[in-house]
């Protein structure tokens, strides 16, 4: 026997966030869609000297990035679940995580870029290189504005029952995981 369950009783189901974030995220994405396939271009034509550019990474440094970001992206998933648990003092704990997370980034993204520098490595060194620091500069300024976004979300946490808070904070979390998927993609590059 099956019932019917009327439409009134199904729980609504919401995009999270703010709209206007989406609007953000997707032009972001389509902007770096073309930052990606004009890198592609540009390695098709000369290969050997974007892998002689790659070769001079520090890809220790590089994973070390990653994993700060994939762990600040769990910890921010974590205390958005927090904040609909209405679970301040966690949610803010773990934005604070998020948070510390992404300032480990940035501070060794200074020791790499520092690294080059002191190596004679700069912007116009090669196109690789023109493409590395327009890319990871870009990155890094997304990487910026998210912990002023994390640290707004943070804020917010403390009043985790307002429903205008828990969409700010969902649209912050959204951002961040945006910055983690970029710097993904950009370090496969």
């Amino acid at each position: 026997m099956t019932t019917a369950v009327s439409v009134a009783a199904r729980p609504q189901r919401r995009i999270p966030g703010e709209s206007g974030i989406w609007v953000m995220i997707t032009g972001d994405l389509l902007v770096f869609s073309l930052f990606f396939l004009t890198f592609a271009f540009e390695y098709r034509s000369t290969p050997e000297a974007f892998a002689a550019g790659q070769a001079l990474l520090n890809r220790p440094l590089g994973l070390a990035n990653t994993m700060l970001l994939l762990t600040s992206s769990l910890a921010v998933a974590l205390g958005v679940k927090a904040v609909g648990e209405r679970d301040s003092s966690k949610a803010r704990r773990r934005f604070a995580v998020g948070v510390a997370c992404g300032a480990g980034f940035v501070i060794v993204k200074a020791f790499e870029w520092g690294a080059k520098f002191g190596a004679g490595i700069f912007v116009g060194s090669s196109e690789f290189f023109t493409f590395y620091f327009m890319f990871t500069g870009i990155h890094l300024l997304h990487v910026i504005a998210g912990l002023a976004a994390l640290l707004w979300a943070r804020a917010l946490a403390r009043q985790p029952e307002n429903p205008s808070s828990a969409r700010m904070i969902e649209s912050s979390a959204l951002f961040w995981h945006l910055v983690d998927l970029l710097w993904v993609f950009l370090f496969a590059l």
